[in-house]
């Protein structure tokens, strides 16, 4: 396993237990996945399909598409242990089952831990009605070849549809650590992801042999008390990566706490802070 799929799995074990307090903006992502799916639905008369959910999480997703879909064969894959144990947990606990709507859950849906770029190479062809996922595809290291091997297991007719985050997202923050280095006259370094635009996105699914696809992009603005809170949610939900390093002259500590005043002096709202999320949702179409 590859020193980046260890960070990933590492962290999302760590943050599996604080997750779902911080994920606000993830169950708004889910809300906007479970509109589109149940769109495409209604124009599919697929009793039973085969469903794949990459990225389950701790199974908020999951259980909508347990619920939607009564008679489906549903296989939920993460890479991190922790979240598959939490999603197992919500999706078929006896709470769950109690509420007349997992009947039989256990027999038509599966936990697979795995890192989805290696694990889809393998995958067997045309086996998926629908490839659904959220909050995931921006950790993709070769989201080419991912989609390419995703197209080949969508059976003709089949949608993906996911949801991630846009380049806008978290640009007070970007534009705080920028603003940081330059007060101490160093190059600015990224810290956190770097993520696809709409365009990127709807061009690597045509390279990629999707068609009718569809993208949409909205700024989601949530509040925090204050832009150290901000990365504490982030960390909590285990999103926290950077891409920068130590550098001579400018400590860590320093560097932060210029950070954390530059952001306060620039996006204060009242009550505390703003952080910008670009939602993306795109859908794309296997050709029949």
């Amino acid at each position: 396993m590859s020193s980046r799929i260890n960070d990933i799995q590492r962290q999302f074990n760590r943050s599996a237990n604080s997750y779902d307090a911080h994920a606000h903006v993830q169950r708004m992502m889910s809300d906007q996945l479970e509109k589109a799916f149940i769109g495409w639905k209604s124009k599919r008369s697929i009793a039973a399909p085969n469903i794949l959910e990459i990225g389950c999480g701790t199974g908020t997703l999951t259980k909508i598409l347990v619920k939607e879909w009564p008679s489906a064969s549903i296989k939920a894959l993460d890479i991190a242990p922790a979240m598959i144990k939490l999603a197992e947990q919500r999706v078929l606990s006896n709470e769950a089952n109690c509420d007349g709507i997992l009947k039989n859950t256990s027999d038509r849906i599966s936990f697979i831990q795995a890192d989805v770029e290696l694990w889809a190479a393998d995958a067997q062809a045309s086996s998926y009605d629908l490839i659904v996922s959220n909050a995931c595809f921006q950790w993709l290291s070769n989201p080419r070849e991912t989609l390419t091997h995703l197209r080949r297991m969508l059976r003709p007719g089949g949608l993906l549809i996911f949801a991630t985050f846009g380049p806008a997202t978290f640009c007070e923050m970007h534009y705080a650590f920028n603003e940081a280095y330059r007060a101490s006259a160093v190059e600015p370094q990224r810290h956190g992801l770097w993520f696809l635009s709409t365009n990127e996105w709807s061009s690597l699914l045509k390279q990629s042999g999707f068609s009718s696809i569809q993208p949409e992009s909205s700024i989601q603005t949530e509040k925090y008390a204050s832009a150290r809170d901000f990365l504490h949610s982030v960390k909590a939900m285990g999103a926290s990566t950077s891409e920068a390093n130590t550098m001579r002259g400018l400590s860590s500590r320093r560097l932060f706490a210029n950070m954390y005043k530059e952001y306060e002096e620039k996006f204060s709202i009242q009550g505390g802070v703003a952080a910008s999320y670009e939602l993306l949702l795109i859908q794309a179409l296997a050709n029949e």
